[in-house]
């Protein structure tokens, strides 16, 4: 059995030692990194320096890393017209034990606090500045040209991973097929969005998806707050609209309402509702 080719340890960064990863960081960035306010994640650490930037440690298998590598937030930091953290450097290295890579990106510190967990289950109160910013920074990513594939969770985003999902749960009837692939973040929440000052972070995983996937993303994280949900399906309607925004509607609904749903996930019911209705709208053609 090859190197690349041993099985990866499952680990959660939450539990998982770090502080020999956290002091290695330190050494090559050379800078050091403020314990007290280190955040822990399933698969990433992140911390403050002692130059008043953030650095995001993640840990990653050869079996996630792509032809594309493994540079998401590096990529990122040339986008137009985005509002994200500036991207300072990085630091790469191979695990000497085990067939994984780990990754630690310097940026700025966020202009504001996250908005919330990645789903919210009530009004987060945004100011009436935040939505023209929101807009105006998907609408530049969708401009973009990049030769990225999204990778949301680790997984490649492509047509059978796109069909597959869709019909794990809706019947047939209608076809699945993506039209049109554009730049997506492909990781859209209320975690990785911030207000008042609005910017997107944690970059690692976006490239090129099918059109509508960022907002019927925040929408799903959205559906236990039906106001906020239908306050992002109005300010993304040109995507809701579209044959690809209502896939995605349904690839989004699909994780909720999958065989690994959770029984009382609140947002089961209205993502059923909005389901049914794309459903019946694609099958009208």
């Amino acid at each position: 059995m090859t190197r690349s080719a041993v099985p990866t340890r499952a680990v959660d960064l939450r539990i998982e030692p770090v502080d020999e990863v956290l002091e290695r960081v330190e050494t090559a960035l050379r800078t050091c990194l403020d314990r007290d306010s280190v955040v822990r994640k399933r698969r990433s650490v992140g911390a403050r320096t002692d130059r008043g930037t953030w650095v995001r440690v993640e840990r990653r298998g050869f079996d996630r890393i792509d032809a594309q590598g493994w540079n998401g937030t590096e990529r990122a930091a040339f986008l137009n017209g985005v509002a994200q953290p500036e991207w300072h450097g990085c630091v790469v290295w191979r695990d000497a034990a085990e067939p994984v890579m780990w990754r630690a990106d310097e940026t700025d510190l966020l202009p504001a606090p996250p908005i919330g967990t990645a789903v919210l289950s009530g009004d987060p109160e945004l100011p009436d500045d935040w939505w023209p910013q929101f807009n105006a920074s998907l609408d530049a990513l969708m401009g973009q040209t990049t030769r990225r594939i999204a990778t949301p969770d680790t997984v490649t985003l492509t047509q059978a991973v796109v069909t597959e999902s869709i019909r794990s749960v809706f019947a047939d009837g209608f076809e699945t097929t993506v039209k049109n692939w554009v730049p997506a973040h492909a990781d859209l929440n209320w975690a990785n969005l911030t207000a008042p000052e609005f910017c997107i972070f944690d970059w690692e995983d976006w490239g090129n998806a099918p059109r509508g996937l960022d907002s019927a993303s925040l929408w799903a994280s959205s559906l236990a707050a039906p106001a906020l949900a239908d306050r992002v399906r109005h300010e993304r309607r040109c995507d809701f609209a579209s044959r690809d925004g209502k896939l995605m509607a349904l690839f989004t609904a699909s994780k909720i309402l999958g065989p690994h749903a959770h029984p009382e996930d609140p947002r089961i019911k209205p993502a059923r509702l909005v389901a049914e209705q794309f459903v019946a709208e694609l099958q009208a053609g």
